[in-house]
């Protein structure tokens, strides 16, 4: 139905036409008794409400696109086979995915989710897929002797041949495509040509069929038109779900990371506006772009009601490899950084702002505020904003607003008791470039130590040349 679907306008019952008469209908106009084929006017004499399309191949196409680039989160290895059909290679994302009955299932609720009716199979050669999948056999079939048996019960228009080429089975008195594999072939190949006994030997298994493999496209930049004029922003979420979903598969099939996009709002009135989502973690999952885009959308108000929607990948990051643990366990709920992206979704930007790095040796002058959007995800899951800079020794999480002086017991520091040092000294000596500033902290010369007092705390303490003084706390 992709020529069908593809029209971003469609009403039904509704038909594609050409030369007045019927190319493709909808189930409500079929349901009413049209049929490929027919005269528009009987067409219309049979369902009056019935909206009439003219055939338009460049949707067609951008639409198989589209699904080509959505299907790149099953596998890397897709194919097109136009005007309506996509070939997926799955033998090698199995036991990724956990079977081909988990595969099917998920590509299935995808193609219904972006309201695309599909008929499907899986076979070992990938015409033969195609077949099973025009006949709506709907089967999964493992190996080759099952698929074998399963061919040999199609009719012989299954394999779409010419009208001239089934003219003549039909003469012959073939009906299935098993008949026709039992005559002698040389005779076939002088009746009716090579094509056909050709591409029995691909569906078959017995010749190789290699495919041309789809490119996913260099840049990501997906336009939709929305089948009716949108005024509320809230409602653009269900969309633009269309438009993650191929953007989820394009990254899957490039093994990419997503760090900012922009959505851009085409109004009526030929004006645009550009939405741009920051993710503070880069990321490929479709549902977490949901989650944010309707965040955004909450506190937005359209100038003008929305018509186009167009979602670009701007910023984006390769996928790292990265081996899992044996017995490692999925943390529940969102996790850290994509509620804090969402918290400053909801509440502006400058409402939530994390520890970002200076180049400063100075404790209290080596972090500085900074906006999630600017601050990498491997910051933030560090933790401590000293153990990021690439400092050897320990830093703690919890500095003092200022450093606090020690008293001294026989010479030893004490907080809470007299202190024990557990570390050598670790010199610290910077700042001289804006000694004698107003509010600068200067220059410093401190030995820092870790040290933990009778209570069992650990905490961070220096020396200078006057006295003795706690500057962090270890968690």
């Amino acid at each position: 139905m992709l020529p069908l679907e593809a029209l971003p306008l469609r009403q039904s019952p509704s038909a594609l036409v050409s030369r007045g008469r019927v190319l493709f209908c909808d189930r409500p106009a079929a349901e009413a008794g049209v049929r490929t084929g027919q005269r528009l006017s009987t067409a219309l004499g049979l369902q009056p409400g019935l909206a009439v399309f003219e055939r338009d191949e460049v949707r067609e196409s951008n639409a198989l696109v589209n699904l080509a680039c959505w299907a790149g989160r099953f596998t890397p290895t897709v194919s097109l086979l136009p005007p309506a059909t996509l070939l997926l290679e799955i033998a090698g994302c199995l036991r990724l995915f956990g079977g081909a009955e988990v595969i099917v299932d998920a590509a299935q609720a995808g193609c219904a989710t972006q309201s695309y009716t599909t008929g499907w199979a899986v076979a070992p050669t990938p015409l033969a897929a195609y077949w099973l999948a025009r006949m709506e056999v709907a089967e999964i079939y493992q190996d080759l002797p099952t698929l074998h048996e399963a061919l040999a019960l199609l009719p012989c228009r299954a394999p779409g041949w010419p009208d001239e080429t089934e003219a003549r089975l039909a003469a012959f008195g073939l009906k299935r495509l098993g008949d026709l594999r039992q005559l002698p072939a040389a005779g076939l190949r002088r009746r009716i040509g090579n094509q056909p006994l050709d591409d029995l030997a691909r569906a078959w298994g017995d010749l190789p069929h290699p495919q041309k493999a789809f490119i996913f496209p260099e840049k990501f930049s997906l336009k939709i038109e929305l089948p009716a004029r949108v005024e509320h922003a809230e409602a653009l979420v269900f969309a633009a779900q269309r438009l993650f979903a191929s953007l989820s598969g394009w990254l899957h099939g490039r093994q990419l990371l997503l760090q900012t996009c922009i959505l851009k709002l085409t109004h009526d009135d030929a004006s645009f506006t550009d939405l741009p989502l920051s993710f503070a973690e880069p990321a490929t999952d479709e549902a977490r772009f949901s989650r944010l885009l309707r965040e955004h959308l909450g506190r937005l108000q359209l100038r003008a009601p929305v018509e186009v929607l167009t979602l670009s990948a701007t910023e984006l990051l390769s996928k790292p490899g990265a081996s899992g643990h044996l017995f490692d366990q999925a943390v529940a709920g969102e996790g850290t950084l994509a509620c804090l992206e969402r918290l400053q979704a909801r509440l502006g930007e400058g409402a939530v702002q994390v520890l970002g790095q200076r180049p400063d040796f100075r404790p209290e002058c080596a972090t500085r505020p900074s906006n999630l959007s600017r601050f990498s995800a491997s910051t933030v899951s560090a933790g401590s904003h000293a153990g990021a800079a690439g400092f050897s020794a320990p830093r703690p999480l919890w500095l003092l607003p200022a450093p606090q002086a020690l008293h001294e017991t026989a010479g030893k520091p004490c907080w809470h008791g007299p202190l024990r040092l557990l570390s050598s000294a670790e010199r610290v000596e910077s700042g001289w470039w804006d000694e004698g500033e107003d509010a600068a902290t200067g220059d410093v010369r401190r030995d820092y130590f870790v040290a933990s007092n009778p209570q069992g705390q650990w905490l961070w303490i220096f020396r200078d040349a006057q006295a003795w003084y706690l500057h962090g706390l270890f968690a």
